[in-house]
This record gives structure tokens, C-alpha cells and sequence, in this order.
């Protein structure tokens, strides 16, 4: 069986098509400007040609694994070549399980669950909350911030040797800072965990839209990612990797789809049998629409060749780089130093701004999306800006005098479908910013800064 999917033009390498391309947006100094979407480390645009296969599967939408009907097969076969298209984007090895969750925050909490009694976790606290924050029912040790891709592996290294008994362990690691898209050693750091027998998680959720992910080149235990990263609308996700675990765990959710077989006893308590493939913890429904969006995503990515992919990023961050550099007032965040690799994301302040005034302003008045705060990396944005928790006060006020520490920061990202354009505007709004400030006038609202729609600036 097999649905229609949208032909692919070999001609097209970057930048990819993506839907909102011709959306336009008013400003409030007057008059529609074409939406710049420079967030893509919050949730990427949609490829074209994702939207185009789903909307071609959509009329065959049908109940997946339940149904004897064509719809039912079709999509249930749809489904599962869509894991096996997932497991081959990922370079699974042959007995690894492709597990469809709702994000990497859902596939990292699943794991976390599945975790063997007494098992130890080890988590640099410069991890997005996603990977910071699951492991709350077992003993975690938070590494700190490493400042070079040695420290890192040393710093593990340290703490792999002193760890408190031989029993079960994980490491769980970033592939690409969702604040500073610098890029992590990962292929080092899942050597030094093996060497001390502790398993490794990687965070792909920053790195997989930018870079090929290769499970057995890294050798890394289990993958995480989400598909709103990735060009792939719907909320879908994916944890893959090794399956002793998950196999041997209680199901993360408890429901049809897991089960094999229910009976009742005798006593009145029911038995069940659990399946030990991937659906074991797949209950309910599956999101057969965003799961086909992920796999969708995959095959365009790799059609269009990452090489081709990365080689044209790489000129959008030197660009982006360059360009703030060239203004005395920003400071670009980095933890490793100005010559790490990195992905097209880019964290930076400006002196005498408050950095969601920043960020607004670039919106109204530009049509500029960027994203503002601490990323939901709290510890790793504090330690890059040197900064206490506080209230970051009025968003037209800047977050200190100069000199003194700013409190939160502004995101720009970007990726397979960035256009040009998009980067020369946003580099030329920070200079106007820079040099002659805001033409609008902004307030707080809801505890975000937006404009006073009543003046403009005098």
C-alpha cells in the first residue's frame, strides 16, 4: 500500500522551502512587511514539502493498529514505515527501538522512568530543562558548566571515576547548546562513558535539524528529539536507541496499545501482558500525522543532502557573527570560545538594553521573531551573563547601567529555510537599534514587553 507524496526538485539545496514564506506582518510605524522568522530553535517552520506529503496522506487518514479496513492497514503500514524511516535517519543499529513520544522533554521524561533501580544520572547543568529536570526520582549529579570541549570530558570523566557504586548509570548530554548552538563532543564523551560502564542520552533536539545524527558512529546509548524542530508540524517526537531498558520497564502509560493480552482473575485483579517492542509504551492513539511529519522531515533533509544543508548554514552563522561583532554594544554568549563549531543559533546582549525591549522592537518595528529570556536553560544563560535571579523590571528600562550585568538575552536562530534577506535585515535592525534606538514607545504586559499602540516614540 502506498499514499501519494510530493515530488522532490534535486535543484532545490538552499534554502528549502518553507510554509510562511509569503506571510506578511504589520509594524507599527505603518504599512506589511514579510514575516522574518529567525526562532527556528523554538519551533522551525514547517518544510514545504512535509505539508505537501501530509496533506496527500490526509483523505487515507485512519485508526492506526486497530483496524481491518484499507484506511486502518494503510495508515497502520504508513505508521511503521515511518519508524523504519526515523530508525534509518538516525543510523539505528539492527535491534534498537524507535519509540514515537511527544517531544524530546516526553521521550527524556519516558526514559527517566525507565530508568533500573539505583541507577545514577549525570547531567552537565548547562542542559536544556528537558534534559535537566526528568531525573527527579532518581540520584542525579549536576556537572558544572565546562568552559573548553575537554573540560567537558574531562570534567565527566571525574565524575564517572568517583561515582558512589558499579551499578547502573547515564549520562545525559546536549549534541548542540540550545543557547549558544555550540556543538558538544559527543563521540568523547560517549567514549568516556563506556569506559566506566554508564550509558549515554543524547539531546538531539538542536542538532538533528542542523547535522546528521548517527546513533552507531556516535555510540551513544539512546537518541531524543522533537519534530517541531525538525520542520515537522503536529507535536511528535521520538526516543531511539537501545531497548533492554525500555523493554524491561513498566509501560510509561498504561493502555491499549501496550498490552498484548488483559484477562481477569479470579481474585477480581486483572493480568496483562505487556508487548516488548516499541508500543509498549506507544498507548493510546499515535499521532499517525505527526509521527508521518517526522518521517516526512527525515527524507526531505536527507534528499536534499546535509552537506549542501550545513555548508550554507555555516555562511549564515559567520554572517550573523561578523555582523554583531562589528557593533561595539552587543556581546555574543558562548561557552567554548568564539572558534566552536556551532549550529545556527546565536545568544547575545546589548549594553543599555533590556533584552525583551530589544526583542520587541525588532518585531514591531521590523518584522523581526527572535526569542528573548533564559531559553529554558536557566543555570547555563546565568552562568554565561554572570547573572542573580531577578526581576528584570520594566521592558523599556534597561537591565543595568553599563557595565553592570544584563539579566536575560536575545536568540537569534536559524536553519535549513533561512533566507538571505532575513539575515541582512535582522543585522541592519540591530545597528539602527544600536545607533538610534527604538521609534516606538513600549510597556510591560502580562510580563511581556509590547508596544504602546498610543505613541510613538518622541
Amino acid at each position: 500500500m502506498s499514499v501519494p507524496t510530493a515530488a522532490v526538485d534535486p535543484s532545490v539545496c538552499a534554502p528549502l522551502p518553507v510554509l510562511g514564506a509569503d506571510v506578511t506582518v504589520p509594524l507599527v510605524t505603518g504599512g506589511n512587511v514579510a514575516y522574518a522568522a529567525l526562532d527556528y530553535a523554538a519551533s522551525a517552520p514547517a518544510l514545504q514539502r512535509v505539508w505537501d506529503d501530509v496533506a496527500a496522506y490526509a483523505p487515507y487518514y485512519g485508526s492506526v493498529h486497530r483496524g481491518a479496513g484499507y484506511l486502518s492497514q494503510l495508515s497502520t503500514d504508513l505508521f511503521e514505515s515511518s519508524r523504519a524511516a526515523v530508525a534509518d535517519f538516525l543510523g539505528c543499529r539492527a535491534d534498537d527501538q524507535v519509540v514515537f513520544t511527544r517531544s524530546t522533554t516526553d521521550s527524556l521524561n519516558l526514559l527517566a522512568a525507565v530508568l533500573p533501580a539505583d541507577c545514577q544520572v549525570f547531567v552537565f547543568e548547562t542542559e536544556h530543562h528537558a534534559s535537566l529536570l526528568p531525573w527527579r526520582d532518581a540520584p542525579v549529579t549536576y556537572l558544572d558548566a565546562p568552559r573548553t570541549p575537554a573540560q567537558a570530558v574531562a570534567t565527566l570523566e571525574r565524575a564517572l571515576a568517583g561515582r558512589a557504586s558499579q551499578g547502573p548509570a547515564l549520562v545525559c548530554v546536549t549534541g548542540a547548546s540550545n543557547v549558544t548552538g555550540e556543538l558538544w563532543p559527543v563521540r568523547e564523551l560517549a567514549a568516556t562513558a563506556r569506559a566506566h560502564g554508564a550509558r549515554i542520552v543524547l539531546d538531539a533536539a538542536q542538532l538533528a535539524p542542523h547535522h546528521p545524527v548517527d546513533i552507531a558512529a556516535l555510540d551513544v546509548d539512546w537518541v531524543a528529539l522533537s519534530g517541531h524542530k525538525l520542520y515537522a508540524p503536529f507535536g511528535s517526537g521520538v526516543l531511539a536507541g537501545r531497548a533492554d531498558w525500555l523493554r524491561d520497564a513498566e509501560p510509561y502509560l498504561a493502555g491499549g496499545g501496550a498490552s498484548r493480552t488483559v484477562a481477569r482473575r479470579s481474585d477480581g485483579g486483572v493480568d496483562v501482558q505487556w508487548h516488548t517492542t516499541a508500543a509498549r509504551h506507544e498507548a493510546g492513539s499515535p499521532n499517525v500525522i505527526g509521527v508521518y511529519s517526522i518521517a516526512a522531515a527525515c527524507r526531505a533533509l536527507t534528499e536534499a543532502g546535509f552537506d549542501g544543508l550545513v555548508a550554507r548554514e555555516q555562511q549564515l552563522v559567520t554572517r550573523v557573527r561578523e555582523g554583531l561583532a562589528a557593533v561595539p554594544e552587543v556581546r555574543v554568549l558562548s561557552l567554548f570560545g568564539d572558534d566552536a563549531p556551532r549550529v545556527g543559533v546565536i545568544s547575545f546582549v546589548v549594553e543599555g538594553w533590556n533584552s525583551s525591549h530589544f526583542a520587541a522592537a525588532l518585531s514591531a518595528e521590523y518584522g523581526i521573531g527572535v526569542r528573548d529570556g533564559l531559553f529554558c536553560a536557566h543555570p547555563l544563560v546565568r552562568t554565561l551573563l554572570g547573572a542573580e535571579a531577578r526581576d528584570p523590571g520594566e521592558c523599556g528600562a534597561p537591565d543595568g547601567e553599563p557595565g553592570e550585568r544584563s539579566l536575560n538575552a536575545v536568540r537569534v536562530s536559524f536553519g535549513a529555510g533561512t533566507p538571505d534577506e532575513h539575515i541582512d535585515r535582522f543585522l541592519g535592525a540591530v545597528r539602527e537599534l544600536v545607533g538610534a534606538g527604538a521609534r516606538w514607545t513600549y510597556r510591560t504586559e502580562d510580563g511581556r514587553c509590547v508596544p504602546d499602540r498610543g505613541t510613538a516614540q518622541a
